[in-house]
């Protein structure tokens, strides 16, 4: 399946990986389909890349490769909207941002995404200790220049 970008123009995304979340994301309801994508095989960020609207897309990553002991608390209504039998069948990305000097992950609201079925959903976290602006990683000044250009 193509899928156009304004990032990276027309990509190919197998089709059955396409990941639906059927109630959108915060801010975002309106659009449900989603494709990641790796520009950089080697890299820890992905793009969530709407299929919808080639505008819209997501820097995310996994939060475990930032952040020790982050847990994602999912009630079991919530595993079986997902169709989830198994926590391992679960994939588990925050939104990146950057913020001031930092990158930032929004580990306040998760995107659980069932790895088996492609549906996704992002959920919102009431324990204080995670933050919509976590810093993942200190930007360098040269490197904050690169990243704003």
């Amino acid at each position: 399946m193509d899928v156009s970008t304004s990032r990276f123009g027309t990509v190919e995304v197998d089709a059955d990986r396409i990941l639906t979340f059927p109630s959108g994301l915060l801010g975002f309801s309106n659009y449900q389909r989603y494709a990641l994508l790796q520009p950089n095989s080697e890299g820890v960020f992905l793009w969530l890349q709407c299929i919808e609207c080639p505008d819209l897309a997501f820097v995310v990553t996994d939060p475990s490769l930032f952040v020790t002991g982050y847990e994602v608390p999912i009630r079991r209504d919530q595993m079986d909207a997902l169709d989830l039998k198994s926590l391992d069948d679960a994939q588990v990305l925050v939104i990146v941002n950057r913020y001031a000097q930092h990158l930032t992950g929004n580990l306040q609201g998760p995107l659980v995404i069932n790895v088996e079925t492609c549906f996704g959903r992002q959920l919102v976290l009431a324990d204080q200790r995670w933050t919509t602006r976590y810093k993942l990683l200190d930007l360098g000044a040269s490197a904050a220049q690169a990243a704003s250009a």
